[in-house]
């Protein structure tokens, strides 16, 4: 099976970066390959449980809670989150607290790797 890494570095909303990369994510979900998801900067806000959108608007909680649930691997920057004041008691259920040395290993394991 083929390991794509995405590195999303971009904040859950004002641009659509994050919404794309999960979009993403799904469609390489549904062809069976292993993704790993590495959220830099303002992307560990992606990960942060208790969103609330407007009706209609993307909700990046549920994506990434669907994503997991179908074997996505997730992880967090730990600087970035300390960075924004975000505990990592605050992160969705299945998301890890990550490091670059993590990123590292997973983009030397991959097949591909996309940053948005």
């Amino acid at each position: 099976m083929e390991k794509v890494t995405i590195i999303i570095n971009d904040p859950p909303y004002g641009t659509e970066k994050a919404w794309n990369a999960f979009r993403y994510a799904q469609a390489l979900n549904s062809i069976h390959a292993e993704i790993h998801i590495f959220l830099l900067a303002d992307a560990v806000l992606c990960a942060k449980q208790g969103q609330s959108n407007p009706p209609g608007y993307y909700n990046l909680e549920g994506m990434l809670k669907e994503l997991i649930e179908r074997g996505a691997k997730v992880k967090a920057c730990g600087t970035c989150m300390r960075s924004r004041g975000i505990k990592s008691e605050e992160l969705l259920e299945g998301v890890e607290v990550g490091k670059m040395l993590d990123l590292a290993s997973w983009t030397r394991e991959s097949q591909k790797v996309i940053t948005f």
